[in-house]
């Protein structure tokens, strides 16, 4: 393994892309920690040692948006106002003929549309800045006393639009890093985004565990060490599982047909059509808990005021609500593992299209054995993948579950269970396995092997 690293670090253009790359996430960390200068420090440490509620729920959008908005800083957005913008464009792809068009077109079609989720990132950073300064950091009571308005207690006019303008700013500037990556690094430069802030609260995490365990057998109030064998081996069986449901395609058997080119027969060899267990990746996941999120909050904040109410029907029904819909609760999961196959299908059926492959198929001489080219072809594609996606459903369920599991069986703080046994080690795992792959497409260009191999 060591020689493989010498290897790459040899080559001086691999070398080149991947110091760039780590340049380019030690800017993205360090915006982290530069907030924005109205905020008050005391309150914002306050709010940020409480549990639960809106707190809670921050912490959640930073694991999958590459976001610090608990703690205010000129990156807070992360990166999630970009991502949205991508996903309602190529949404808006299979609805729009010309954004349809624009995307058939190749280089030149991707490069307008990018065009436009520029743009479209842009308005979505002004609103979302615009709404968390007014309501979110003014609500909490983190703004400091010399950027507020004596009257009314909130922030000014002024400040307001400077705090605005600079979270905009700084979440283009991620955007702009992210494409940097793209071009002259190495690796999805979005995905390692995100990955990057995922790593970095890892540590926390993993010192958290560290004080929660204890050596000693039937140490109820800690972990002892059974609790955290059954930790480590829940830890590794996810990171296998990820590396195979990544890896994991379905092969379908084509057939080329045979060309008479002059006295020579060509064609007629045998090939596989990969199709990918996982084809929606972690988006189900990143929809439904965001979806999950804000009911759950509206919840809990009615709650809070039903509970000044007298004694009545509706403010029994709110409170079971709110507690229905609480992390743990069993109701808030089953919606959450309806809603994750719900958006697999969902996301398969945008991203993935049988007609035009069957279509692909016809127009370079090959065909499915068994099956006549055009509508029956297309037919057994999607019958295959509508078949394949359950199973990457099930995984994606059986991994956004695992969390839950940890916290109820384990007694794990959620803290711990967000990182070393979900969503966000799911991520981390898949982008570092897409990583290692470009990097191994790079080793085998110049005749040597791969790191995987």
């Amino acid at each position: 393994m060591f020689e493989k690293l010498r290897v790459v670090w040899q080559i001086p253009e691999l070398r080149q892309k991947i110091l760039l790359t780590v340049l380019m996430l030690l800017i993205y960390r360090v915006g982290f920690q530069i907030s924005l200068p109205i905020v008050d420090v005391e309150r914002i440490q306050a709010f940020q040692d409480s549990q639960g509620g809106l707190n809670g729920m921050l912490q959640q959008v930073a694991i999958l948006s590459a976001s610090k908005l608990n703690d205010i800083t000129i990156f807070g957005l992360g990166i999630m106002p970009y991502i949205s913008a991508s996903i309602i464009f190529q949404l808006l792809g299979s609805v729009i003929p010309s954004l349809e068009a624009l995307q058939k077109e190749g280089e030149s079609g991707r490069k307008k549309i990018n065009e436009y989720t520029r743009y479209a990132t842009v308005i979505l950073c002004l609103i979302q800045s615009w709404f968390f300064v007014t309501s979110f950091a003014n609500s909490q009571g983190l703004v400091a006393a010399e950027f507020t308005n004596p009257a009314t207690g909130n922030m000014t006019f002024g400040w307001t639009i400077v705090s605005v303008l600079t979270m905009t700013a700084g979440t283009i500037f991620l955007m702009w890093l992210g494409e940097q990556i793209d071009e002259y690094g190495i690796g999805n430069g979005i995905s390692l985004l995100i990955m990057a802030g995922i790593l970095a609260q890892m540590p926390y995490a993993g010192f958290q565990l560290y004080q929660q365990s204890s050596l000693t057998l039937g140490d109820t109030a800690k972990l002892d060490p059974p609790r955290l064998l059954l930790l480590a081996a829940m830890f590794i069986l996810v990171v296998v599982g990820t590396v195979y449901i990544t890896l994991g395609q379905r092969r379908i058997t084509m057939q080329s047909a045979k060309h008479q080119r002059g006295r020579r027969t060509v064609g007629g060899g045998k090939s596989y059509l990969p199709l990918k267990v996982n084809q929606a990746g972690v988006m189900p996941i990143i929809f439904a808990s965001s979806l999950l999120m804000f009911p759950a909050l509206l919840l809990t904040q009615v709650a809070n005021v039903a509970q000044g109410w007298e004694d009545g029907a509706l403010k029994t029904v709110l409170l079971g609500l709110s507690g229905a819909f609480q992390r743990e609760t069993f109701l808030y999961n089953l919606t959450f593992l309806a809603l994750i196959y719900f958006f697999c299908y969902f996301w398969t059926a945008i991203t993935f299209n049988p007609k035009d492959m069957a279509e692909n198929l016809k127009n370079f001489g090959s065909f499915i054995p068994g099956y006549r080219p055009g509508k029956r072809t297309a037919d057994y594609l999607e019958k295959v993948m509508f078949r394949i996606t359950y199973v990457g459903a099930g995984f994606l369920a059986l991994i956004a579950i695992i969390p839950t599991l940890i916290v109820s069986w384990l007694g794990v703080d959620w803290g711990i269970a967000m990182f070393y046994g979900g969503t966000s080690l799911l991520i981390a795992v898949s982008v570092a396995f897409d990583l290692v792959q470009k990097i191994d497409s790079h080793l085998v260009m110049r005749n040597y092997k791969g790191l995987l191999e």
